[in-house]
């Protein structure tokens, strides 16, 4: 039988980043909203890195390092970094918006690692979720013996949240029935929640925070949703509900070597969990990048139009496509890993339209073609594959 392990896959941001968060909480003693572990400033220096700089404590602290350098954890502008966070201190819901694959959830998360010092208080939307997800059930055992008591409630992650000064996150929000998000709407403009059964309590074990049937926000309070507005099955939000968030897009990350070097880093970090490194150079990876850039924007790096396909090529789709690369090479002993490129991206390309598959072999017929006859190798190797996105 396989030994057995208590290593995890991907481990938490506030796990993951302890380090981080510690020497940031020391080496930034300015001002702090109500219950925020991090000064704002220093929140976005965890989320976009110090730009190679090494941050210096102004005195030592027993445990940490006396500098360190913080790496950049999401690709994207510093401006909505900073737009993020001061809309988190103005005590508003924040809405982050996009195409799927855009790296909304890790931007979430970090925000309420850094801000709150955890991410896990977290309700997945979906058709299924219940208003009971949002607000709070009841534990049936406790309440049949002893009654709607504090005690026998069972919070939701965003009643834990609202009770103890915490962000909580709502991921694909407009996933929710329409009745379902507007559990909501009270929750962010009047930062309390109402449990009728307990009307006329006060006070509970985990501390005064019950008044009359009524949970109070304490400081620190928030909520970051995510909305996927391109996916299928999503429901319109209130307007409402719209007026208790701030908007934020966040778009595709834009420099092609931003986002070679976000793909390289992702997959390497999985490969690395199988005790491999990655064996994809240079040349392959940006030739698969580039292909996922021209088919999500609908033109080449040089300007030749390219059909869209309905599947969104989106950066996490690429690092999913390279890791598999990776993989395969590693643990099947792939000679070329450039020959697997056309049926892996074939297989990301061909997920919600089959007709995809004829709009990459256009592509296939436009821009890799053309990259070819003007002499390109890779893209003369990569176009004579052509039988596998055409079979």
């Amino acid at each position: 039988m396989p030994e057995t392990t208590t290593a995890v896959q991907i481990e938490p941001a506030e796990r993951r980043y302890a380090g981080e968060l510690a020497f940031l909480a020391a080496y930034d003693q300015g001002p702090r909203p109500p219950g925020w572990l991090l000064t704002p400033r220093a929140v976005v220096t965890f989320v976009v890195g110090s730009d190679g700089a090494r941050l210096r404590l102004p005195e030592p602290v027993d445990g940490l390092p006396a500098s360190l350098e913080i790496g950049a954890k999401f690709v994207g502008e510093r401006g909505l970094v900073e737009r993020c966070v001061v809309t988190l201190a103005g005590e508003r819901g924040l809405l982050l918006v996009g195409e799927p694959g855009t790296a909304k959830s890790l931007l979430s998360e970090l925000l309420a690692a850094a801000v709150s010092g955890t991410g896990a208080l977290t309700v997945q939307g979906t058709a299924g979720t219940t208003e009971e997800h949002l607000r709070y059930g009841w534990n049936y055992a406790l309440l049949l013996a002893k009654g709607p008591t504090a005690e026998a409630l069972a919070p939701s992650p965003v009643l834990t949240a609202l009770r103890s000064g915490r962000i909580a996150r709502v991921e694909e929000v407009t996933r929710c029935l329409p009745e379902v998000q507007d559990a909501l709407v009270s929750i962010l403009s009047d930062r309390r929640m109402a449990v009728p059964e307990l009307a006329g309590s006060t006070g509970d074990a985990s501390g005064a925070d019950l008044d009359d049937g009524l949970f109070l926000a304490r400081p620190g309070f928030n909520v970051i949703a995510t909305a996927n507005l391109r996916d299928r099955g999503v429901s319109e939000m209130s307007a409402a509900l719209k007026r208790r968030f701030n908007f934020e897009v966040v778009p595709p990350i834009a420099d092609l070597t931003a986002e070679i070097a976000l793909v390289r880093r992702q997959a390497g970090t999985a490969l690395a969990r199988h005790g491999h490194e990655l064996p994809v150079d240079d040349a392959v990876l940006e030739a698969l990048v580039t292909a996922f850039r021209d088919l999500r924007s609908g033109a080449s790096v040089e300007g030749w139009p390219v059909e869209r396909p309905t599947t969104v090529m989106s950066t996490a789709e690429a690092v999913g496509v390279t890791t598999s690369l990776g993989l395969q090479t590693a643990y099947l002993g792939v000679p070329d890993p450039l020959a697997l490129v056309p049926g892996y991206l074939l297989g990301a390309v061909r997920k919600d339209d089959p007709d995809d598959q004829g709009r990459l072999l256009a592509y296939w017929d436009s821009a890799i073609r053309h990259r070819a006859e003007n002499g390109a190798r890779l893209w003369k190797r990569l176009y004579e594959l052509r039988h596998v996105v055409g079979e």
